[in-house]
């Protein structure tokens, strides 16, 4: 009688055990790079976007979603190891990670996942990221055909081996030089810019060659959910688009503007994540790992993250994870200016947005398409192609219109100390640093940062960044 209720017992924990393997949920991740989130149809963007606005209808839209850094290489570290860019040590572009960094493929891989990574890689060292490297993919013409297929191939190994799998499928598209796409479907003399932009022929023809890259990415969402629906395995994988950060136009990408370090984020899983539904709290690009560790059940320690898990709020809560997003900016190594010091960092909560220039009294150009504006400012601009920034000082020397001097003074001047409040001001516009109504919100935001600063070894920024120098 015992060996039999043994035998029985034995027979149902090993049966749990199965039901907990097969219901363990896939994942898969597709990252776009460089793209504005409010650009996009869930947002009420303008870029045309079927599927990711489906993705939503079936899901939920983060709309509190923040980067540490607005560059792809710390992004994207962020985002793979649940750790902020303090902690990596990634914060320059083109920068990797400190020695001991862990991502997702030391967490989910001793659960029995594959944890792949086709496309853009933008990480290192690879023993802190050690996915299964499924290659990358050429920016000269359109890419979508061919991640289809190696994603395809991926998928339907770990199926039929019976494994459960998190595959990134990190697109180039978004991210200039534009190449793909159709730009005929957009009108460029019909969009509607935003206020923190000055309406040039350049700009216009420019946003028309990424948004038709948007669409494109949007498309390879399409078929990469159609590659889950043919191998039935849509009703148990959890599903992320991820913008990235934001694009390569003014006062976004390179900056620690709102325009800059929020990302546009998605996720449905069928059963689990309320269909049709937003959450609006605070959310690091840190947390979306230790959220996939959550969801499939693994354990971390204590310490591995600095983010922390959203799994109760994808899932219909709306708790507090976070009072405060970060942000940090340096030009350190990147091309064109790679010995200049010009840190930026930031905080954010609900309402406000903080930055703080500690060099305030230099003028900043993060990338090349800055320092050409900054050459024709001082000069006279030239007639003929040239990049959006360089386009916007030439309109802006020859209308002289009160409102595009100041934003052709904000490429390369920032204050010390700025304040904005976003629920009136989305776009970042109006410096309320010095106005009385809110200077106990100053008060308390700046004592935060400086707090936040001193805790991640960053007390004076500029120390740091001389750090970060590279000196050939």
């Amino acid at each position: 009688m015992r060996i039999l209720l043994a035998s029985c017992l034995l027979v149902l924990f090993t049966a749990v055990d199965v039901i907990a393997e097969t219901t363990r949920p896939n994942i898969l991740i597709l990252i776009g790079d460089d793209i504005d989130r409010d650009s996009l149809g869930p947002w009420g963007g303008q870029a045309h976007t079927p599927n990711l606005d489906q993705l939503a209808k079936e899901g939920m839209r983060l709309d509190g979603v923040y980067a540490n850094v607005a560059m792809c290489a710390p992004f994207r570290q962020e985002l793979y190891s649940g750790r902020t860019a303090w902690r990596t040590q990634a914060m320059p572009n083109h920068s990797k990670s400190a020695e001991g960094t862990k991502s997702l493929p030391h967490y989910l891989q001793p659960l029995g996942y594959r944890v792949g990574l086709l496309g853009k890689t933008h990480i290192g060292p690879k023993d802190a990221y050690p996915f299964d490297y499924l290659g990358d993919v050429s920016k000269k013409k359109d890419a979508n055909p061919e991640l289809v297929k190696r994603a395809k191939a991926y998928i339907s190994e770990a199926k039929d081996a019976g494994d459960p799998f998190c595959l990134v499928v990190a697109s180039h598209d978004g991210h200039g030089p534009y190449t793909t796409g159709d730009p005929s479907q957009y009108d460029k003399e019909a969009f509607e810019l935003e206020a923190d932009k000055i309406d040039t022929p350049a700009y216009r023809s420019e946003l028309q060659l990424h948004l038709a890259e948007v669409t494109n990415l949007d498309a390879l969402l399409g078929e990469l959910r159609g590659v889950l629906a043919e191998e039935k395995l849509a009703d148990n994988t959890l599903v992320i688009f991820c913008s990235e950060q934001g694009n390569a136009f003014p006062f976004a990408k390179w900056t620690c503007f709102n325009d800059g370090l929020t990302s546009g984020v998605v996720v449905a899983l069928p059963g689990k994540i309320p269909a049709g539904t937003s959450n609006s709290q605070l959310t690091w690009i840190a947390d979306i790992t230790p959220t996939l560790v959550d969801v499939v059940g693994g354990k971390a320690a204590a310490d591995a993250f600095d983010g922390k898990s959203q799994w109760k709020n994808w899932t219909g809560g709306n708790e507090q994870v976070h009072k405060y997003a970060y942000g940090a900016f340096t030009n350190c190594n990147i091309i064109d200016n790679r010995m200049r010091v010009y840190p930026i960092r930031s905080i954010r909560d609900d309402r406000f947005t903080l930055i703080w220039s500690p060099r305030y009294d230099e003028e900043i150009t993060s990338n090349t398409t800055l320092t050409e504006a900054l050459a024709w400012l001082e000069s006279e601009p030239k007639d003929g192609k040239a990049s959006t920034a360089a386009t916007w000082v030439r309109k802006a020397k020859r209308t002289k219109t009160e409102k595009d001097d100041a934003l052709v003074h904000r490429l390369h001047h920032r204050p010390e100390w700025a304040l904005y409040n976003r629920t009136a001001d989305p776009e970042e516009l109006t410096n309320l640093i010095d106005d009385p109504q809110y200077a106990k919100d100053t008060q308390r935001l700046k004592q935060d940062l400086k707090a936040w600063l001193v805790q991640q070894d960053d007390a004076d920024p500029v120390a740091t960044e001389r750090g970060f120098v590279k000196h050939d």
